[in-house]
């Protein structure tokens, strides 16, 4: 070959590579959901009934087809013209799929530092298999020496590349977990520095739900009379952490930080790093029993955090997590009592400190006031007053997408809680609901993370949806267990709808709702699970 042909094809190879990082944006959001398991993508991607994996066969399937109809359709200029040809279609073909197919991912890819630098990786690694395939191609086409299959040999095999691109990508997340791995040590190395050099309190909060809120909770609380960090949004991971710490610093009284844990070791590993002297578990449930296998052990990851603590606060259903007394428990430390819920708030007696004080507040669902009681039980921990705490307790506002209360254009009441549920959180959110007037409906693509409990768990949601105007399910995933779970408790057929995405919820429900009425988004499901 003349280097000319050579420049053409590492040029090609490039162009290439750029294009399909963009159209790879859904592979990069699961990969980064998956905390960067490259194993995990592949199966997300090769798994039966995957919309993404059928999106990229037909790409495939037209790549194929039009890199050799404009091979062969351009071929009387010679084989150098036809595959030049042949290139650009294939490029062009790319472009209009990007165009296509462009739609936000459900959890948006946060283009981190290290997407960007898998990025650049991963587009390398596709040209460098293009260049392999088009030249090794081209080098079996010499041989053949037809002119046909000079063509259709350097211009057609690439088609199916759409196919590989999980691989390439799971390969690409290996080669830079070389660099990755220490950079990410060396970074929360810093952060451990720094938080063993404040004498600020910290504070770890974890359990199978409720994390997010009890957090938001306490640092708005406590802020009354402390100067608060608290980690943003859900960042529970040693990365997340260390961000929030070498980002920010720790000009504070108190720092808050969020634990999560979807294998054994993971709660150690973060009580190591923070070392708080202040524990919260929120409760236990079977959520993320799709990693954790039992119960038991999730019982024993929580119970990590209780131990390496001074004092610990407990919600109702970690009381008898190992490792800790209970601190939630009617008549003791702290109670939610007499808790009264309504469409504008909920409302209790909060007993703390030997005393009882009112709490009124605009958080909607029976389950936000024992997430308040918890988090006021760190503020009575921390030296704030009765009196003090119902006060700033007063002051609460939801937590984003957890039973969130908005109102449409048209009147309507949405509730929000799409952030992924929890068996007891959605059975409150469905009550919550019915305490609207006006047609009320549920939007929902059922639990998930909850292992060979699934299919039970997703049936008895369905169950609790019975006797409400309108029963939305979307997707694929879960939907049949809910459904059987509804008709089965004598749910009305004509009531359920199954649509395939949120979107044709959105406007099936623009008919059908209007001023007065109501509707539960819950949970609604990241990417990996569509």
């Amino acid at each position: 070959m003349r280097i000319e042909v050579y420049l053409l094809s590492a040029l090609y190879a490039l162009v290439l590579g750029a294009l399909f990082v963009p159209a790879s944006q859904p592979l990069l959001g699961v990969l980064q959901q998956e905390g960067y398991s490259g194993c995990a993508l592949i199966r997300w991607f090769y798994r039966w009934k995957n919309e993404v994996l059928r999106r990229y066969w037909l790409l495939a399937l037209c790549a194929v087809l039009i890199t050799a109809l404009f091979a062969l359709c351009f071929s009387f200029g010679g084989v150098e013209i036809a595959v030049i040809v042949a290139m650009i279609g294939y490029e062009g073909l790319l472009a209009l799929f990007l165009f296509a197919s462009r739609s936000a991912l459900k959890v948006p890819l946060k283009w981190t530092a290290r997407i960007i630098r898998l990025s650049v990786c991963y587009a390398l690694l596709i040209a460098a298999v293009c260049l392999g395939v088009f030249l090794g191609m081209g080098a079996i086409a010499e041989v053949i020496g037809h002119d046909l299959a000079r063509i259709l040999l350097r211009a057609v095999p690439l088609g199916v590349l759409p196919l590989c691109l999980p691989v390439l990508l799971a390969g690409a997340n290996g080669m830079m977990k070389c660099y990755e791995i220490p950079h990410t040590a060396r970074f929360v190395r810093q952060a451990k520095e720094k938080l063993a050099a404040s004498d600020c309190v910290k504070v770890g909060i974890t359990g199978s739900f409720g994390k997010t809120s009890v957090k938001h909770f306490a640092a708005a609380m406590l802020s009354q009379k402390f100067r608060v960090i608290a980690t943003p949004a859900s960042y529970n991971t040693p990365a997340g952490i260390a961000k929030c710490v070498n980002d920010g610093g720790l000009g504070c009284d108190v720092f808050l930080a969020e634990m999560g844990a979807r294998k054994r070791g993971d709660i150690a590993e973060l009580a190591d790093m923070v070392c708080p002297s202040y524990a919260i578990i929120t409760g236990i449930c079977p959520q993320h029993l799709e990693t954790f296998g039992s119960l038991e052990a999730i019982k024993k990851e929580k119970g990590v955090l209780a131990e390496r603590a001074e004092k610990v606060v407990l919600g109702r259903t970690a009381a008898d997590l190992p490792g800790a007394e209970t601190a939630f428990v009617e008549g003791r430390d702290f109670d939610a009592q007499n808790v009264v819920c309504t469409a504008e708030g909920t409302e209790f007696d909060l007993t703390i400190g030997g005393e009882c004080v009112h709490i009124r507040t605009a958080l909607l669902g029976r389950h936000s006031a024992e997430d308040v009681a918890i988090a006021a039980a760190l503020c009575h921990l921390l030296g704030m007053l009765p009196s003090e705490i119902a006060q700033a307790a007063a002051r609460l506002k939801p937590v984003e997408h957890r039973l969130e209360h908005l109102t449409g254009a048209n009147g309507v009441h949405i509730l929000d809680d799409s952030y992924n549920s929890n068996v007891a959180g959605a059975k409150d959110a469905v009550d919550t609901l019915r305490l609207f007037g006006g047609k009320k409906f549920v939007v929902t693509p059922g639990l998930v993370e909850l292992g060979e409990l699934a299919e039970s768990a997703n049936g008895e949601l369905g169950e609790s949806f019975v006797g409400l105007d309108g029963v939305i399910l979307v997707g694929e995933t879960l939907v049949l267990s809910v459904r059987q779970g509804y008709l089965g408790a004598g749910g009305e057929e004509e009531a359920l709808t199954i649509v395939p995405t949120l979107q044709k919820a959105q406007e099936f429900l623009a008919k059908e709702l209007g001023e007065g009425d109501a509707v539960l988004f819950l949970n609604d499901l990241p990417d990996k699970y569509l």
